[in-house]
């Protein structure tokens, strides 16, 4: 494969914080798959059908508006020209991204997606919905491919010892990594409002079906409550959840307790990461991509190795 950059050293700027959240964000991310995922497994599974249970199928009513029909073939063909020619292109790059990682002898390891994901939970800030949009499976395979691909765009890059130590020493906070709790809250308007929301939770409702009918918290209520993974070090984040998450099992409902804001609240745990502290070693492949990357000129994407790996679509050129 062409080397995707000039060789050349690199010497880091001095990082701010607000510019590591914003480099753990996806800057090449092809998320797309994950994203309709349903929809793509919803189509193959159509394909695998005879043809009479395609008919049925497809002539499923999925809605009605003043008595008239929506069936599930128009609803299809309403998300292809929606959002076809998207997944379409994202399912391509994956794979040629993999054909890429196969032809360069690229892999990526369960430890180096768990490095990846702990340093996701230290910059995640409010505006970055990444993490509660996808299950826990679901982000490990994010994750993965963005790792392939970064490889893959960075594997000629070179970036001397010297760059990735001083890199290491400026951002030392970003790989102290405090313990992270993945929490659901549900918030109400009052006290007893909160209490007669733990009370359904004991008698056998399910969390995330009351999120989305009780909770106050919009944002969090259409992600089943979800809050991401909580740490203490988001600025925006009321410091009453961390304390009540901290008080908290795996899997555990916390007491009612009350927000900042006046309003009250219970939470549920579903996940804890204990906190570590990596050493340059850990994360030495993390800086040499994070460097290697800020080499590569903004115009490389997937779809710049279409043509070495033999890929086409029906849409013609890719764009």
């Amino acid at each position: 494969m062409a080397n995707p950059a000039p060789k050349k050293k690199q010497t880091p700027p001095k990082k701010t914080l607000s510019d590591l959240r914003m480099k753990a964000k996806p800057a090449l991310a092809i998320i797309g798959v994950l994203f309709l995922g349903n929809i793509i497994w919803f189509v193959a599974w159509l394909f695998a059908l005879g043809d009479d249970d395609k008919s049925s199928v497809n002539n499923e009513v999925v809605a009605t508006v003043a008595g008239e029909d929506i069936t599930r073939q128009q609803w299809l063909t309403a998300m292809e020209q929606r959002y076809g020619k998207e997944v379409l292109q994202t399912l391509v790059s994956e794979r040629v991204m993999l054909e890429a990682a196969k032809a360069n002898d690229i892999t990526v390891s369960d430890e180096e997606i768990e490095t990846e994901l702990a340093l996701m939970r230290t910059v995640q800030d409010g505006t970055d919905t990444t993490i509660q949009s996808l299950s826990k499976d679901e982000l490990k395979e994010y994750i993965r491919t963005q790792l392939i691909l970064e490889k893959v765009l960075t594997h000629d890059v070179i970036v001397n010892d010297e760059d990735i130590q001083n890199y290491y020493d400026e951002n030392k906070a970003m790989y102290d990594v405090p313990t992270a709790y993945r929490t659901s809250i549900i918030v109400s308007e009052t006290k007893e409002a909160a209490k007669a929301v733990v009370k359904e939770l004991k008698d056998g409702s399910e969390f995330g079906a009351l999120a989305r009918e009780r909770s106050l918290d919009r944002l969090s209520a259409s992600l089943d409550g979800d809050l991401g993974y909580v740490t203490g070090n988001v600025e925006e984040q009321d410091p009453a959840i961390i304390k009540a998450a901290k008080k908290v099992e795996e899997n555990e409902v916390s007491d009612v307790f009350e927000l900042q804001d006046g309003t009250f609240a219970v939470i549920q745990v579903n996940e804890i990461q204990e906190g570590h502290t990596f050493k340059l070693a850990d994360v030495k492949e993390n800086i040499q991509r994070t460097l290697a990357l800020e080499q590569l000129p903004m115009s490389v994407y997937p779809e710049t190795f279409w043509d070495e790996f033999d890929a086409t679509w029906f849409y013609g050129d890719v764009k």
